[in-house]
């Protein structure tokens, strides 16, 4: 755990990961960086877990976990992704009651830290964009405030408050596996071609793509 000097608290965390989106974090500015032992498919709040395909996720050794935000599915495959959980306290400068646009400085702040590494990235400040897939899986409908590259999703946000505290869990993709996310959707399900432009990854490695979020944090 380190402290920067604008006042974040910088965390690292590895592990389980539905103990992980189940705990309470403190009300205070901070960022924790998770990763996972085990492949494992993260289901939106509203998603029943009979979404996902079973059978596929055993055959993968993949836990299906729900965590307490909205949206659709997320396959999080070790080494293959940077997750980001940032938490704002209830006052913070950072707060803003407008749920969807209190996103956007956080998605600033990513597509400014992946453009110093060479990857440009847009922040999309307009409403939700949502397809035939999105309700199922997150990487296919795009939010406020998230970033996107061409056409592909760079770094996908969701949030959930209470009235202490906003806990952004933010993500970018340093492989995408179209693939993988189509065989673990319920039926009907995408074929992996309707996927595979949903996201775009981010080639660099990932403590370098830790270190630029870091830096570009505001004070």
């Amino acid at each position: 755990m380190g402290l920067m000097p604008h006042g974040w608290t910088i965390r690292h965390s590895h592990g389980d990961a539905a103990a992980f989106h189940a705990s309470t974090p403190v009300a205070e500015r901070s960022i924790t960086f998770h990763t996972v032992e085990r492949p494992t498919l993260v289901l939106g709040s509203a998603q029943s877990p009979v979404e996902a395909a079973s059978r596929v996720a055993a055959a993968l050794g993949a836990d299906v976990v729900r965590r307490r935000s909205g949206g659709g599915a997320v396959l999080l495959l070790p080494g293959e992704f940077v997750w980001a959980d940032v938490v704002v306290p209830a006052g913070d400068d950072l707060w803003l009651d407008d749920v969807a646009r209190s996103m956007l400085w956080l998605g600033r702040a990513w597509a400014t830290a992946l453009a110093e590494l060479g990857v440009e990235g847009r922040v999309h400040e307009g409403s939700m964009e949502s397809n035939s897939w999105s309700k199922q899986v997150c990487w296919a409908g795009i939010g406020t405030g998230e970033v996107i590259s061409g056409t592909g999703k760079l770094v996908g946000i969701s949030q959930r408050r209470s009235r202490d505290l906003a806990r952004f869990q933010t993500m970018c993709h340093l492989r995408w596996r179209p693939e993988l996310v189509a065989a673990l959707v319920a039926t009907p399900r995408p074929v992996a071609a309707e996927l595979a432009a949903s996201a775009a990854c981010v080639a660099a490695p990932a403590d370098q793509v830790m270190a630029a979020l870091v830096a570009h944090l505001p004070a």
